[in-house]
């Protein structure tokens, strides 16, 4: 198993591994790992991985993260590659003819860019299955078969397994924080306008955004210095910092109550390190979840525009029934309904920063562990609810345009992984990494 990408890159400047053999070893993994995959990039890896060896025998690494391997969701266009959204029928679209914007910068910082990972149709379920490219599941030493997560599913267990020990991921309501929540990784989901989107095949426009998953917070802070070109984040002092906590979320029957459990003892941990822990309800929070549980998701809309003419055409038969039957429930959706959604989503916007006050909210990333395969795929309403209910505590970040950040609490009782998920006001993102730096030792010392 990888450890970190930080670790690995400093193997490489004491001389005790190297780019070019560790690339080796990621793609014999990478190919011999069921449905983690859609295309892997091997010739261009290796030169990359060549020239990272290189410049690390002459002490010139072009980045702290030079010669580390990552592997992209196949939403990110990869030069000579398709990029198939996990879509059988974009399977033999055009390859694309640039880099999408971060695969260029992280190019140029020295990573190796090892292939496309597998997602959800067209990036459209949380759970992540998908019927064309297959389903990865988590690794389970030979356990009944659970979900990934999704729709960032690749990506996910292309860390969990130790093939890569980054990967990128886009994330509409929860695409990278679900994955990270359900395989025991740290997930970000950064404020809409932190990256760059050119070259990311869309699903909906105005609340896309993309992140990292990665084994540790110090990776996702390297990885997102080199994207946004700023300077090292020294961890926020524990002494001080405030974390709010919605005791109605936390009571609400339906967080299983291992996540419940290990999220308080996070808490406990963090109270007696100096935290302030403000435990009351939010009430943009809890505005935000009524909101979307009866009149919808404001993304269905702008998803069912992208892809009304493959549900008109005769290719829609092609297309996962599951996924198809989700963008189809938007097609009566009314316009009035959409733009009191959007006006709404930006009064909740404000009012959660004002009631945050500087604070961070903490929640559970997801109510419950990993769900299992099988009854999934035989039934698919309960697909559809277990879908809804898995998306249930990320999607009102993504309406508020939270930045987020997964972080593994523990297990339960069958060794699954919970999760916390700490998360600021839209545009915090540098406060909210310090702040998950500082925590992160205490959340994970179960």
């Amino acid at each position: 198993m990888l450890s970190d990408a930080l670790s690995l890159a400093q193997a490489f400047a004491e001389a005790q591994a190297d780019p070019a053999s560790t690339l080796e070893k990621a793609l014999t993994r990478a190919l011999g790992a069921s449905a983690v995959f859609i295309s892997t990039t091997a010739e261009r890896a290796r030169r990359e991985a060549r020239a990272a060896s290189e410049r690390w025998a002459a002490g010139q690494p072009l980045s702290p993260l030079d010669g580390v391997p990552i592997a992209w969701k196949d939403l990110f266009d990869m030069v000579g590659t398709p990029t198939t959204a996990g879509a059988e029928v974009r399977r033999e679209c055009a390859p694309a003819q640039h880099d999408a914007a971060l695969v260029n910068i992280l190019s140029r910082a020295g990573l190796v860019n090892l292939g496309k990972t597998n997602l959800s149709e067209l990036a459209y379920s949380g759970l992540g299955l998908n019927p064309h490219f297959g389903t990865p599941t988590l690794p389970s030493g030979g356990q009944p078969l659970r979900v990934p997560g999704g729709s960032s599913s690749g990506s996910a267990i292309a860390v969990a397994a130790g093939i890569v020990p980054l990967a990128m991921g886009t994330d509409t309501a929860g695409s990278i924080r679900v994955p990270a929540a359900f395989n025991g990784l740290v997930g970000y989901r950064a404020s809409r306008q932190r990256y760059a989107m050119d070259g990311v095949f869309p699903l909906a426009r105005s609340l896309d955004t993309l992140g990292p998953l990665a084994h540790s917070v110090r990776d996702v802070v390297a990885l997102d210095q080199l994207l946004t070109g700023t300077r090292a984040s020294l961890p926020l002092p524990l002494s001080g910092l405030r974390l709010r906590v919605d005791t109605a979320v936390l009571l609400d029957t339906r967080v299983e109550p291992a996540v419940r459990d290990n999220l308080m003892a996070a808490l406990e941990r963090l109270r007696a390190a100096g935290v302030l822990i403000e435990q009351r309800p939010v009430a943009a929070l809890q505005a935000c979840l009524d909101l979307i549980e009866k009149h919808g998701w404001l993304g269905s809309a702008e998803a069912f525009a992208l892809h009304q003419p493959l549900l008109d055409s005769l290719d829609a038969e092609r297309l996962d029934p599951r996924v198809r039957k989700r963008l189809e429930t938007a097609r009566q959706l009314p316009a009035s309904t959409q733009l009191m959604l959007s006006q709404a989503a930006e009064q909740l916007r404000e009012q959660l920063r004002d009631e945050l006050n500087g604070a961070l909210l903490v929640t559970p990333t997801v109510g419950h562990v990993a769900p299992l395969l099988e009854p999934l795929l035989e039934d698919d309403a309960l697909f559809a609810r277990t879908n809804l209910a898995t998306l249930r505590l990320t999607m009102p970040g993504s309406l508020l345009d939270m930045p987020g950040v997964a972080l593994p609490s523990g297990t339960d009782n069958q060794g699954l992984p919970t999760s916390l998920l700490l998360a600021a006001p839209s545009g915090e993102d540098t406060h909210l990494l310090r702040a998950a730096l500082a925590i992160e030792p205490l959340v994970r010392s179960a």
